[in-house]
């Protein structure tokens, strides 16, 4: 441990490493239960907690700093890069662990989240981070949760050992494609980042089957692992980002993959041209809502988006977007609807869907059942159904729907360009009576 610095105090050390993990998102609550066993401090449960809060007033439940913000390499978005001109430090494994013992206690936390730029060599970090893990666990007998860094290209021996101490593990994507890789981040490659990817993988698979022949087996990497996207910083379009996240799933069994808003902490020419309202945060909303498209509602990344059709609609959520590109398959006619069609309903979610088709057993739902049920009715009367009959007079015209939706639910910024949307004239739509009724 000759590389890490001593001379600051424990206090202004978190100050930095802690600021300096903001922009490392691929973290959530724990997504695991682990009972503590008496002897030692602390219990994870799989619901998470929310203990603190930051300052724009998100819940934070984990203590997330780095181990270290020295970095040998290089790479463009990154504040640690090695040419910037910050004020360097790193923890020792005996100072995460003091913090996350003293954090624990005061319940401020839940658990930790570890990541780390890569100090001397990525062996010698994955060690290091190997040795905090080993510290917390077996030293200080911590048994709440952990989210740790796998170091890309750092020998498999030293993540297997971790992924025994971690409840989860991530490999950060950084971008979505190689080529952006190439260009923002030249010490990395993408074999490097998803060899540890896999590895993690296969040790989960294998680690199943001997928990079911060995009940007392240790776990390995019990929550899974995770990914970040960085969005923005290079040309990519949303249907690829959206494409590689949907063959990550696919291909390696993520449990999340985390996307996070340029932010252009350092200047530099192959950047695009930076917005004036701030970093894409919009954009990355989007992308999480189709996200929990893909991982809940059985959609595929090829039906929210094409080549025609790169990027999101910043005005409608992609879900109300596709059903106004399927206006063929609407109403949908609620009490007869399959389970995976009302999941496709602007307004109905997860938890709606299974209700109305176990409250549908009981009898024929109508239009009030629905919004006890839980159904954004705002959202979902021109798309549905009950006993053929529709809420309002209403009309599946894509033009009409759009104006309604975006009445009722966003507004459209000041100097938002043109739309491709027919202006509502005095002949439009129907009597007074029946518009307000649209409207309700």
């Amino acid at each position: 441990m000759d590389c890490i610095q001593t001379e600051m105090t424990l206090y202004e050390k978190l100050q930095i490493l802690s600021d300096a993990a903001k922009y490392d998102v691929a973290c959530t609550s724990s997504g695991v239960d682990r009972r503590g066993d008496g002897n030692g401090m602390g219990n994870c449960s799989r619901a998470g907690i929310c203990h603190s809060f930051s300052a724009d007033g998100r819940c934070i439940s984990l203590l997330k700093i780095l181990f270290t913000n020295e970095c040998i390499y290089d790479c463009k978005y990154c504040v640690n890069r090695s040419s910037n001109d910050v004020v360097r430090t790193s923890f020792t494994p005996d100072d995460i662990c003091t913090l996350t013992m003293e954090f624990y206690r005061r319940n401020y936390i839940e658990g930790l989240f570890l990541s780390s730029g890569i100090l001397k060599s990525p062996d010698y970090t994955m060690e290091l981070l190997y040795v905090t893990l080993y510290k917390l666990r077996h030293v200080y007998n911590f048994q709440g949760y952990i989210h740790v860094k796998a170091i890309p290209g750092a020998d498999t021996r030293l993540i297997r050992l971790t992924g025994f101490l971690a409840d989860r593990m991530s490999v950060n994507v950084e971008l979505p494609t190689a080529e952006g890789l190439r260009r923002l981040a030249p010490h990395k490659s993408r074999k490097n980042i998803l060899t540890p990817m896999r590895f993690v993988q296969d040790g989960m698979r294998q680690n199943r089957e001997e928990i079911t022949l060995y009940r007392n087996a240790p776990r390995f990497v019990p929550a899974g692992q995770s990914t970040q996207m960085i969005i923005g910083a290079t040309q990519d379009t949303d249907y690829h980002i959206l494409s590689t996240a949907e063959a990550l799933y696919k291909k390696f069994d993520l449990k999340r993959v985390f996307y996070s808003a340029f932010v252009p902490v350092n200047r530099d020419s192959v950047f695009p041209a930076v917005s004036h309202d701030g970093p894409p945060l919009l954009r990355e909303h989007r992308l999480y809502q189709a996200d929990w498209l893909l991982r809940f509602y059985h959609f595929e990344a090829a039906e929210l988006l094409d080549e025609k059709n790169p990027n999101f609609n910043i005005f409608l959520d992609p879900k109300c977007c596709w059903a106004l590109k399927h206006l063929e398959l609407f109403p949908v006619e609620i009490n007869r609807a399959e389970y995976r069609m009302l999941l496709r309903v602007p307004g109905i979610g997860c938890k709606s869907a299974s209700r109305i088709v176990k409250a549908r057993r009981m009898g024929n739902l109508q239009f009030d059942d629905l919004r006890k049920i839980g159904v954004v009715l705002k959202r979902a009367l021109y798309f549905i159904t009950c006993s053929g009959k529709m809420m309002c007079p209403t009309k599946i015209e894509e033009d009409y729907i759009t104006r309604n939706l975006l009445n009722t639910k966003e507004r459209i910024p000041e100097g938002a360009g043109s739309l491709n949307y027919r202006q509502l004239t005095l002949f439009d739509d129907m009597d007074p009576e029946k518009a307000r009724l649209t409207f309700q």
